[in-house]
């Protein structure tokens, strides 16, 4: 397996290219602010063919790069529909204050080929099996994708702005639910298995434990949970 990383733009959004293994078919997932150099250099040094995007959620920081990146390669795009409309307008998705700062600066809209995620599917693509789980909270759309453990490897979890190594995503913009995170976090991370490797939308990469162990959120999500049985 081969997954490369590289923080893009000026908010760090941690874009990653992801194959069975250099010289083959790719997917990259979130292409952001300033990513696309970074993808180009990447797919050079691996020797890589994309042949998808597939995007955590639709703000700006993670899809300003999606136009550019699909029309260089003549690959779709994915992204879950309640987060669709932010590709066209993003300043609806982050509010006026913020997002004013950044339209002068970037060209909006959507890929020519733009597919639509569902809870539960399963993207079969560049050799690579993944796992889609509808995450909202963060944003209305916002999903995670899942790479299943395999005998060289752990489970790998793109979290999007779900989870972060000791901290969640944001829940004050526009879409933003705190009780919606919390009740992502406990249906989508909790059941993971502990060894399951995380890589988030920002910063460092963590693990399940250890996120269940000393984040404080992924503690209260386990406490707000239902309980089961008697």
């Amino acid at each position: 397996m081969l997954i490369a990383g590289f923080p893009a733009g000026a908010w760090g959004t941690n874009c990653y290219v992801v194959a069975p293994a250099a010289g083959e078919e790719c997917v990259i997932i979130d292409p952001g602010h300033q990513a696309a150099q970074g993808v180009e250099e990447t797919l050079a040094k691996h020797r890589l063919k994309p042949v998808a995007v597939i995007l955590t959620h639709g703000h700006i920081d993670h899809v300003a790069s999606v136009v550019p990146v699909c029309g260089a390669h003549d690959v779709p795009a994915w992204i879950h529909p309640e987060d669709r409309y932010m590709l066209s307008d993003p300043e609806k998705a982050l509010g006026r204050s913020i997002g004013q700062q950044l339209m002068g600066e970037l060209t909006v809209g959507e890929p020519d080929d733009l597919r639509e995620l569902t809870d539960g599917s399963r993207l079969e693509l560049a050799g690579l099996d993944l796992t889609v789980a509808h995450a909202p909270g963060h944003t209305r759309g916002s999903v995670t994708f899942r790479l299943p453990q395999t005998a060289d490897i752990p489970s790998v979890f793109f979290s999007g702005d779900l989870l972060f190594a000791g901290s969640v995503g944001r829940t004050d913009l526009p879409g933003g639910d705190t009780a919606e995170l919390l009740e992502s976090l406990a249906r989508v991370c909790l059941p993971l298995d502990d060894s399951t490797v995380v890589l988030s939308g920002h910063g460092p990469q963590t693990t399940i434990g250890r996120e269940r162990t000393a984040n404080p959120y992924l503690r209260d999500a386990g406490a707000q949970a239902p309980r089961r049985g008697l």
